[in-house]
């Protein structure tokens, strides 16, 4: 059995080769003839020009970098670091990408540099053009961070403005983006500020006319403590609830991850404040120092409240002063959001169609239909001889097909 099976295989690859002998010329005039042609085309064929530009996100400044050193806030933010977590190569660059294939992006590029009569779509449906931009406009991530813009054209000199115009319509898009940003951030943390400065005020005049009508003008030692510690968790309540609000803004979601976890540290803050409050606290069990406030004498506690309320508002001030500012400058900043590594030059040398491309397409492609063209000739040939009737058949079908 095992040597009938090799007797088979033996004489199918020398019929194999039989064929291919008989068949040489054939398949040597197909094979050169299709080579040359789809060589000829592409050499003939109109020559298409890449322009790249290559650019990097430029260095933000974060918001919250203005509590450093203030709060332990902007050193123990979550692992996303804040609003940091946007200004990622990454996260930008995707950005990035989304906008120049925007819409609004292309619509300009096709109305600015009229392609559609650049790609001779005069006639064709809008889409048919915005296809054939995207087929010649490529924005790629690469592995060092950076993004490039490339541009396909027929004049090299246009692919490079093109791709040039989009590393500034992209700058000019993100800057619109990042002020109404800031401007929204700076118009919370003003509110905040404000509210800040009108409390100070207000509990300013309620001390001095309580002192005025009491006397009372000193905390005994141990609510200067307890003042202490109050205020050194308001303050972090405070810086909190801003970081909050600001991550909720920014992303447009109560339910991303950063905003979720900035609202759960404001809900243990608060509520470490009311059982502090209620002298359940386990740091008030065994201390001496630190007292609930319900304990308090009467006097007392309205003179601890008042100056307490006043500490609070005061370490909440060094805490939103410089973040204040800093929003103030970030909503005037205009400063590039991609730095330009390079800029798109001219090019010297067609970037498509290529002739070598062509050719071992084209090589490949002729050399396997000229066998199975021959192969099927021969097929033909002894069936005619084998079964003229079959063989009348089929080419009778095939004829029917063609001219059907």
């Amino acid at each position: 059995m095992e040597n009938r099976n090799e007797e088979t295989v033996g004489k199918t690859f020398i019929e194999f080769l039989t064929i291919l002998v008989k068949y040489r010329r054939f398949i040597f005039v197909f094979v050169l003839v299709t080579t040359i042609g789809a060589t000829t085309y592409s050499l003939l064929s109109p020559k298409w020009y890449m322009a790249t530009a290559s650019v990097l996100p430029a260095e933000n400044t974060d918001m919250l970098g203005a509590l450093s050193g203030l709060s332990n806030i902007a050193r123990n933010f979550s692992s996303s670091k804040g609003l940091a977590a946007l200004t990622k190569p990454t996260s930008e660059s995707d950005k990035f990408i989304a906008m120049l294939r925007s819409a609004t992006v292309t619509g300009e590029m096709i109305t600015k540099y009229d392609l559609r009569k650049e790609y001779g779509l005069e006639t064709t449906p809008y889409e048919k053009v915005v296809k054939a931009w995207q087929e010649n406009f490529v924005v790629e991530l690469q592995d060092e961070g950076n993004l490039t813009i490339s541009v396909y054209d027929k004049d090299p000199a246009t692919a490079a403005i093109m791709a040039n115009y989009l590393v500034k319509r992209l700058n000019e898009m993100n800057t619109v983006l990042s002020v109404a940003n800031a401007k929204m951030n700076r118009a919370f943390i003003e509110k905040r500020y404000n509210k800040n400065l009108h409390d100070i005020d207000s509990l300013k005049k309620e001390m001095e006319e309580f002192q005025k009508k009491t006397g009372v003008v000193v905390l005994p030692e141990q609510l200067e403590s307890t003042i202490r510690t109050m205020s050194s968790i308001y303050s972090d309540l405070y810086a909190r609830d801003i970081e909050y609000n600001v991550l909720k803004n920014q992303y447009n979601s109560e339910s991303a991850p950063p905003v979720v976890t900035a609202k759960k540290y404001v809900d243990e803050i608060q509520l470490k404040i009311d059982k502090l409050n209620e002298g359940l606290d386990n740091s008030q069990k065994n201390s001496k120092i630190v007292l609930p406030f319900n304990n308090a004498p009467e006097l007392a506690g309205k003179y601890f409240k008042i100056y307490k309320d006043l500490q609070i508002q005061y370490s909440i001030l060094e805490i939103i002063t410089p973040l204040f500012e800093t929003a103030k400058i970030e909503e005037q900043k205009n400063a590039p959001s991609v730095i330009a590594l390079d800029s798109a030059i001219t090019p010297t040398m067609k970037a498509r169609p290529k002739g070598s491309v062509y050719a071992l397409v084209a090589f490949v492609f002729s050399l396997l239909s000229g066998i199975v063209i021959s192969f099927s000739r021969e097929f033909f040939n002894k069936l005619k001889i084998a079964d003229p009737e079959k063989h009348d058949f089929i080419v009778g079908w095939i004829k029917f097909k063609n001219k059907g």
